[in-house]
């Protein structure tokens, strides 16, 4: 192999304060450390993956890595240091011409970074993205300023690093005193290091709140989309009467080819505009004898499913029922209550309300009862 990066996941993220490390923790559906070795695999130029974790976290990284291209996972040490020359050690037998150190828990690689470094190294052992300081630095104690410290020619180291691999082994073999980066190994041992440019988005999760950015940063904006919906059905005796998912007793129902829920068919007629992927008719036709007396429940369910498969989230739906009986006041709360399950949102995202026509039309007339509903989504652009 020509380069091997080592990914760094044997901390203990003490300082993050969560219930485990914060290299594991969740970010955007998957675990940190799998975002950090997609990002070093994304340009080329990496041919392994050689992942340094704790004795008991070995099964779960390999799980976490799993499909990519990845050496079985190293114990790592004590100290950082200890863990990056566990992996060389590793690596030691059949060495590769370059390496590079990547912390798991920095999650994004900025595009042209790696292949950037690589080519640093065919001029000098070692090279660093890092990034110029641009505050005024203070050095303080006990709550007071002791002094400024000049920022000229000062800049935040960040990883990957990239080394050609014999002198940054030689380094750790040799080294005396323990650095903070492996760069600082070169340094030591009097050999060059290049400074390529970093970038602002190669953060390094330390603190909850780096984790919310880094959330933010990787979730796609997102466009308000609504949708509205109406339906109506007759009143017929014989039949159950089913409102948003609720069935009221009584001599009359609804008539229709499903169980005629008109609340929740508009509802699904709402989502489905919203999406612009037609209407309930389109996913369910009437003209199938599967959907005869189907719940109604079934469509929403699968409403919600399309706001899933798009990456979206319902901010609120309203539906309002038109009819002069039964009584909807009563059923509102419990109406409210099976939407909300039915679509998996907090039940504050849900309104079901009702009014009458005054008499007039058709609902007026006790004819049948009509139904109307807009939804606000959340949509990925």
């Amino acid at each position: 192999m020509t380069s091997v990066a080592l990914l760094m996941a044997a901390g203990s993220g003490s300082r993050f304060g969560a219930d485990r490390p914060k290299q594991y923790l969740s970010l955007a559906g998957r675990p940190v450390l799998r975002h950090a070795a997609e990002a070093l695999l994304r340009d080329g130029g990496v041919d392994a993956i050689l992942p340094v974790c704790a004795s008991d976290s070995l099964a779960m990284v390999a799980a976490i890595l799993e499909g990519l291209p990845t050496l079985p996972p190293v114990v790592g040490g004590a100290t950082r240091q200890a863990s990056v020359r566990a992996g060389l050690e590793a690596l030691a037998g059949d060495p590769p011409a370059l390496v590079l150190v990547h912390d798991g828990a920095r999650p994004v690689v900025p595009p042209g970074t790696v292949p950037a470094l690589l080519a640093a190294l065919e001029r000098h052992p070692g090279a660093i993205p890092a990034q110029p300081v641009t505050d005024t630095l203070k050095r303080g104690e006990a709550g007071l300023i002791q002094a400024t410290v000049p920022r000229a020619g000062l800049f935040r180291a960040q990883t990957p690093q990239a080394f050609r691999f014999a002198p940054l082994l030689a380094a750790h073999r040799t080294a005396t005193a323990e650095a903070t980066d492996d760069a600082q190994l070169l340094e030591a041992a009097g050999l060059a290091v290049a400074l390529l440019p970093g970038h602002e988005q190669n953060i390094k999760i330390t603190w909850p709140e780096d984790l919310a950015r880094m959330e933010a940063a990787l979730t796609p904006p997102l466009l308000p989309r609504i949708g509205t919906g109406f339906d109506v059905h007759r009143l017929v005796a014989g039949r159950p009467m089913v409102l948003c998912g609720v069935t009221i007793p009584g001599p009359m129902g609804l008539d229709g080819h499903s169980d005629a829920d008109v609340g929740l068919h508009a509802l699904c007629d709402a989502i489905y505009g919203a999406l612009a992927e037609g209407d309930i008719g389109r996913w369910f036709p009437p003209s199938e004898a599967q959907w005869k007396d189907a719940d109604s429940a079934r469509f929403l369910r699968h409403a919600a499913g399309r706001i899933a498969a798009r990456g979206g989230v319902l901010a609120n739906a309203d539906v309002t029922l038109i009819c002069e009986r039964p009584k909807i006041t009563p059923h509102a709360t419990a109406m409210r209550e099976r939407l909300a399950a039915l679509l998996e949102v907090p039940l504050d995202r849900i309104s079901v309300k009702a009014t009458t026509t005054e008499r007039l039309g058709f609902p007026g007339r006790g004819e049948g009862i009509a139904a109307q509903a807009a939804v606000c989504l959340l949509v990925p652009t």
